[in-house]
């Protein structure tokens, strides 16, 4: 099994798209791992109003797991990754997400079934279960 994630910040969620461009900036300099410990933070902080994680916390929370502050901040300040988060949603509307989390099972390239939102864990193993059975 393998799982690939991608950005699909919601336009009502209106910091959604920086936090995503911020995640990306964590990843640049820090690798994979401060890249999910990023991740992990913003949803774990994120309150449900629509507004998500302050903007204004997004350098300080670089800063706590270690990420030198200035590049962060010259990295998120860029604009650089705008682009890409913006791709990403463009292939995930093209695909068929229509919201978050958007989740394709796919074997052998194929994609067999969709999940859309959240399902616990459970669930989810037995629509991935199933579709190995399958013979697919």
């Amino acid at each position: 099994v393998a799982w690939v994630y991608r950005h699909f910040p919601l336009d009502f969620h209106v910091n959604a798209q920086k936090e995503a461009e911020a995640v990306e900036c964590a990843g640049e300099l820090g690798g994979n791992q401060k890249f999910w410990e990023y991740t992990d933070k913003i949803f774990e902080r994120t309150q449900s109003n629509g507004t998500g994680f302050a903007l204004t916390a997004l350098v300080p929370l670089a800063a706590e797991l270690g990420l030198d502050s200035a590049k962060f901040k010259q990295c998120l300040d860029s604009g650089k990754y705008t682009k890409h988060v913006k791709d990403e949603i463009q292939a995930g509307q093209a695909a068929g997400v229509r919201g978050t989390p958007g989740t394709f099972v796919v074997v052998n390239g194929k994609a067999v079934d969709t999940v859309h939102g959240a399902l616990p864990i459970e669930q989810v193993k037995q629509r991935v279960d199933a579709a190995l059975g399958g013979g697919f």
